[in-house]
């Protein structure tokens, strides 16, 4: 982590009970290590979908698969239904993913095709 990072950083601090401040740190602390895992596991996740972009590439297969989106924005409903997260929310969250992803697959696929393009000369 970097190492400019404040955890502490806050306007809250000389204007707000120490004790207050204290625990709002600790709660913070846990949201700052959740914000942390989230970002490693959409790294992984990204490397799993970079090697899905890749295989649509080799096999000229769509970047876009509305039938698989559907499926997931559907199972991400009920996840977040049984996790008492707001569905909708769940739904913004992974239609911005899909979208990168998406947009990854297209780069992929121009690439590919560039390197399967005929040689200048």
């Amino acid at each position: 982590m970097s190492t400019d990072y404040d955890p502490h950083a806050s306007s809250l601090t000389g204007t707000t009970d120490e004790a207050v401040l204290a625990e709002l740190y600790a709660i913070r602390g846990s949201i700052d290590n959740i914000d942390a895992s989230l970002v490693y596991l959409l790294a992984e996740r990204f490397k799993f979908t970079q090697r899905v972009g890749e295989l649509k590439a080799r096999h000229d297969l769509p970047p876009s698969d509305p039938g698989r989106e559907a499926a997931q924005i559907a199972r991400l409903h009920a996840l977040a239904r049984d996790a008492d997260l707001e569905p909708e929310f769940a739904e913004k969250f992974l239609t911005f993913i899909i979208a990168e992803v998406i947009r990854h697959h297209r780069a992929i696929a121009e690439a590919d095709a560039g390197q399967d393009g005929p040689a200048d000369g």
